[in-house]
């Protein structure tokens, strides 16, 4: 009996729910841990920020530095890479965040209560204002043109050298 206890507590163990249900503990799941490094790009928005080293700086074949100092290099480029964008995230993000939501915000204020409002309107009346403007070109502007033309018409230029 006591054997089929260890197993039974070797399994419930390894079934994290399971283990976190029995114990009373709630551990957080593996995947929602800020350990786990999720995707925070999962759009591919920035894709074309992906940058390494060698992306940036690359030395072909025929000319090379002394192999420190390109290591050296590599090296400090990544930890300057990481710690001014950590730094430039620390005081930019939360303000940048900020005035964004504003904005998108504004934009989806305006998008939303006045721009399609408008343009429904618009496309509702667009029937009607269709049919007065027909009978005004019909009845002012295609009779203006015909005269015009008939006019223009009877006009005849000769070219002569003198």
């Amino acid at each position: 009996m006591g054997l089929e206890t260890e197993k039974a507590d070797v399994q419930l163990f390894m079934d994290e729910d399971a283990y976190s249900h029995h114990s009373g503990l709630d551990y957080a799941h593996p995947a929602k841990c800020a350990d786990s490094d999720p995707d925070r790009d999962p759009n591919q928005l920035n894709e074309h920020l992906k940058l390494d080293f060698q992306d940036v700086i690359a030395e072909p074949g025929s000319t090379h530095s002394f192999d420190n100092v390109w290591i050296c290099s590599h090296a400090l480029f990544e930890v300057s890479k990481f710690v001014v964008y950590k730094f430039l995230t620390l005081f930019l993000a939360i303000p940048l965040a900020f005035a964004a939501g504003i904005l998108f915000a504004t934009l989806s204020c305006l998008h939303i209560w006045i721009i399609m409002p408008f343009v429904k309107t618009c496309l509702m009346v667009q029937p009607s204002v269709q049919t007065i403007w027909k009978s005004v070109t019909d009845v002012v502007i295609a009779p203006l043109c015909v005269s015009a033309g008939r006019i223009l018409s009877s006009v005849s230029v000769q070219l002569s050298r003198d």
